[in-house]
C-alpha cells in the first residue's frame, strides 16, 4: 500500500484536498452565499481533482524512470515495487474515474460542456509527462497553472451556476478573492518547479531535457528565482495594505507566516549552491503555500469576530 501512496504523492494530494475543503467549508460558508453543489457533491469534486492529479503523478513517474534512477534512486517505484504495466493500469483507472465524476458534476449543475475541463486537465497532464516537461519553462508554467486552476475550479462548479443579477456584485468579490489565491499559488509553484529542476539537473541533462538550469546553469537559474520571489512578497504587502490592515490579527499572521518566510527564502536562494539547500528551499515554499491557504481561515474568523 505504501509504494502506491508514494507513487501518487499522497502528501501533495492531501494538501490539494485540504485547500479545496477549506475554501468551501470555511470561506464560502462564512460568506452566506448560495452554492450550486450539495456537500457530498462538493466532496465528489474534490475526489475528482485528486484522482486526476494522482493519475498525473503516476504517468509522470512512468516516463521519469530513467531520470529518477539518477536523481532520486531510493524513491524509484515504477519498475521496482510496481511494474510498468500495473502503473499504466493505475493511471487509466484513476484518470477515467476522475473524468467520469467530472461528467456527472457537469450534469448536476446543468453545464454538460464543463466536462471538457476535466478532459483538458487530464490530457495536459499526459502531455506534460510525455513532452511538455522537456521544454524550457513551458513545463514549469503548465504545472503551476494546473495547480492554481484547482482553486479556480471551485468557483466554476460551486459559485458560477448560482450567479444571477441580484448577487453579481457579491459573487464577483468572492470570485476575485479566489483568483487572488490562484495567482499566489501560481507564483509559488512556478518558483518551486524551477527549484526542483535545479535539484534534478543531472538526471534531466542525461535524458536530453532542456530545463532552465540546463540551459543557463544552476546558479543563474537560482538568481532568476531570486528575482521572481519579489513578486509574491510585493503582492502580499500590497494586498495587506489595501484590504487587510483593519484586520490586525490577519495582518500579523500574514507578516509572520507568509511574508517573513518569503523574505527568508529570498535571502537563502541568493546564496544556495548545494542540492540539499535547494531541496530545503523547495520544502519551505510548500510550507509557505500551506500557511497561505490557512490564511483564508484566519481572514474569515477575523472578519466574523471583528464585526
Amino acid at each position: 500500500m505504501f509504494p502506491f501512496l508514494k507513487l501518487i504523492r499522497y502528501q501533495n494530494l492531501l494538501m490539494l484536498a485540504f485547500m479545496q475543503l477549506i475554501f468551501r467549508f470555511v470561506f464560502f460558508k462564512f460568506q452566506d452565499i448560495p452554492l450550486a453543489l450539495a456537500d457530498w457533491q462538493y466532496g465528489l469534486l474534490v475526489l475528482s481533482t485528486i484522482l486526476i492529479a494522482a493519475g498525473g503523478y503516476v504517468i509522470n513517474n512512468i516516463f521519469d524512470q530513467n531520470t529518477d534512477t539518477i536523481n532520486t534512486p531510493n524513491n524509484v517505484i515504477v519498475g521496482k515495487t510496481i511494474s510498468e504495466t500495473n502503473a499504466y493500469n493505475l493511471y487509466i483507472g484513476l484518470t477515467v474515474t476522475g473524468v467520469a465524476i467530472g461528467f456527472y458534476l457537469s450534469n448536476v449543475i446543468v453545464k454538460p460542456g464543463f466536462a471538457s475541463i476535466f478532459i483538458l486537465i487530464a490530457a495536459t497532464l499526459y502531455l506534460y509527462a510525455t513532452s511538455l516537461k522537456q521544454m524550457m519553462l513551458i513545463g514549469n508554467i503548465i504545472v503551476a497553472l494546473l495547480l492554481s486552476f484547482s482553486v479556480i475550479i471551485i468557483g466554476i462548479f460551486d459559485l458560477f451556476p448560482t450567479i444571477h443579477e441580484g448577487n453579481q456584485q457579491q459573487m464577483g468579490v468572492v470570485f476575485s478573492i479566489l483568483l487572488d489565491y490562484a495567482l499566489f499559488t501560481f507564483f509559488l509553484n512556478f518558483m518551486r518547479e524551477i527549484i526542483k529542476d535545479i535539484e534534478d539537473v543531472d538526471g534531466d541533462y542525461n535524458q536530453g531535457m532542456n530545463t532552465l538550469p540546463i540551459a543557463i546553469g544552476k546558479l543563474k537559474a537560482a538568481k532568476i528565482v531570486f528575482g521572481l520571489s519579489f513578486i509574491p512578497i510585493l503582492f502580499m504587502l500590497y494586498y495587506i495594505n489595501k484590504y487587510l490592515l483593519e484586520l490586525v490579527f490577519t495582518t500579523v499572521y500574514l507578516l509572520l507566516f507568509v511574508v517573513g518566510p518569503l523574505l527568508y527564502f529570498t535571502v537563502k536562494i541568493w546564496t544556495a549552491k548545494s542540492k540539499k539547500e535547494f531541496h530545503t528551499l523547495s520544502l519551505l515554499l510548500k510550507w509557505i503555500l500551506l500557511f497561505g491557504i490557512l490564511s483564508i481561515v484566519v481572514i474569515s474568523l477575523n472578519i466574523k469576530y471583528n464585526a
